[in-house]
């Protein structure tokens, strides 16, 4: 398995980040593991509003990302995994930056090896439903944070900011 890309040194950590956006960057409030192939990411926000059915997730993924980093606000389910192997590859291969998931993922071995930012709440091997439930490109809150779509997130092993677009 490949090691995690470190952040190159032109690029400035989310605590550096946060220190000189005091007062205008959301800060997460809330442990998340990484669990892909990249450590450190940053982009647009697009956003995922939906409970155990990972439809919207998958959609969305299977459309050119353009480096944006997608937000599923899962409402913390572990219940099942919103985002597997397949989902994160067609991720990789449509340009998206990262996925950040209030809930679950599996395939973690496999996430591990993908160019691609992944953290979530934790591991699940159960697959969600499928009914085509749930919001594209709302406002969604979790951990202290309201990501807004265009809005700009970074993340790396210190943790998630959000800065205003």
């Amino acid at each position: 398995m490949p090691e995690p890309r470190p952040m190159s040194e032109s690029q400035t950590s989310v605590a550096d980040l946060s220190d000189e956006n005091e007062g205008q960057a959301q800060v997460l409030r809330l442990q998340l593991r990484d669990l892909g192939g990249r450590r450190a990411f940053s982009g647009p926000i697009r956003t995922v509003a939906c409970h155990e059915d990972n439809s919207k997730v998958k959609a969305v993924l299977a459309t050119p990302g353009h480096g944006a980093v997608l937000v599923v606000d899962g409402g913390g389910s572990l219940n099942c995994a919103l985002v597997g192997d397949m989902i994160a590859q067609s991720a990789v291969d449509h340009g998206w930056a990262g996925v950040v998931v209030h809930g679950a993922v599996r395939d973690a071995p496999v996430l591990a090896t993908l160019d691609l930012g992944v953290k979530a709440l934790g591991t699940m091997p159960l697959r969600s439903v499928r009914r085509d439930q749930g919001e594209t490109d709302v406002l969604v809150a979790f951990g202290g944070v309201i990501f807004t779509p265009g809005d700009r997130l970074f993340a790396d092993e210190d943790g998630v900011i959000v800065l205003p677009a």
